[in-house]
């Protein structure tokens, strides 16, 4: 029998062993074969399976969205809607939608640096904060204080 051992395959794949064993509960990767001595032996696709579970966890991807990937790759069932394209368009309208949120907070965290915040209690009493304690306050009148509010 031949294959990397568990081991050889974590260190390649720049992973510790456990993760493999998650992998293979979670499917991600197939149960390898034994060795007689009782060692996993993984064939050489599963560091090409591991490099590219890796790549889509950088790129944002969860471990059910890699397997759902995984699957439809695997098994051939694609589809328009499933395949790498489709994800990865939703997958980019998400990073797009949290850069913007993103965005705000950081704006906000400037704006309250510069209207001289330094009291939550107090900007929260204070108009001119352009920290935002509610849902539905002006952020942007607020934030046009600049260093003139008293919190």
């Amino acid at each position: 029998m031949t294959g990397l051992r568990t081991g050889r395959l974590a260190a390649a794949a720049g992973v510790n062993a456990q993760t493999l064993r998650y992998y293979e509960r979670r499917g991600l990767l197939a149960e390898p074969d034994r060795s007689l001595g009782g060692h996993r032996l993984y064939p050489e696709q599963a560091l090409t399976v591991l490099r590219v579970i890796k790549a889509a966890q950088r790129l944002g991807f969860t471990l059910d969205e890699v397997a759902d990937l995984l699957d439809v790759t695997h098994f051939g069932h694609r589809r328009a809607d499933t395949g790498l394209q489709a994800r990865a368009a939703a997958k980019l309208a998400q990073v797009d939608a949290q850069l913007v949120e993103l965005t705000a907070v950081r704006d906000t965290l400037r704006a309250a640096l510069e209207a001289g915040c330094d009291d939550l209690i107090a900007c929260s009493e204070s108009p001119c904060c352009p920290v935002p304690f509610s849902e539905g306050r002006d952020r942007d009148s607020a934030a046009g204080a600049g260093g003139d509010c008293d919190c």
